[in-house]
């Protein structure tokens, strides 16, 4: 669980059982081999979001099932790495917002959508101004001044923030359906770094 910018290509090498000199036949520097992880994850991400609203009985399941891919992905993740990305890789970094401010916003939005036309979210929720809350809920715990990496888990964090996001703009009806999915365990419910 390192930070991007403390993993040298040394280290990389020595990771996959590759000479350095391989690693490079592939990857002119570490930027270019940082740049296409990211773009691999991110394109995994795409695919699990797609996957989650095919698979999702209604709006509310979507984002527990969105949670749980959420929680796949950032379960060995650095807290650190989105820093790292913005200080020392500007270009990754920016992908990384094309797609949050994207795809993920269009995603988002769509599930807002649909939970107000199933009458499982409040008809008043704003969904631009809900789904902007939203994307930035998903970059808080990657903060480490507010949640120091020795004291909470990213999934745990993860699953506190949709908790909170979910429960301000459910229905009556929407709120039988969270009780009914955090009970099938869904979701994990204790931090496992306390």
């Amino acid at each position: 669980m390192y930070g991007v910018r403390s993993v040298t290509m040394d280290d990389i090498a020595l990771q996959l059982g590759v000479s350095k000199k391989t690693l490079y036949q592939s990857f002119s520097d570490k930027s270019e081999l940082v740049d296409e992880v990211t773009r691999n994850m991110l394109e995994d991400n795409r695919s699990n979001c797609i996957t989650s609203r095919s698979h999702a009985d209604n709006a509310i399941h979507e984002l527990f099932l969105a949670l749980e891919s959420l929680q796949e992905v950032t379960g060995n993740m650095n807290p650190g790495v989105l820093f790292d990305l913005q200080r020392g890789y500007p270009k990754t970094f920016q992908r990384f917002q094309d797609f949050k401010y994207d795809f993920l916003y269009d995603v988002i939005a769509e599930n807002l959508r649909w939970g107000k036309e199933d009458g499982l979210f409040r008809e008043d929720v704003n969904e631009e101004v809900y789904a902007k809350m939203r994307l930035e809920m998903i970059s808080i715990p990657f903060n480490e001044q507010l949640f120091p990496k020795t004291k909470f888990s990213l999934v745990y964090l993860q699953e506190q923030t949709l908790k909170f996001f979910i429960y301000a703009i459910v229905t009556p009806k929407g709120y039988k359906l969270i009780d009914k999915y955090i009970n099938k365990n869904q979701v994990k419910q204790t931090n496992p770094k306390q």
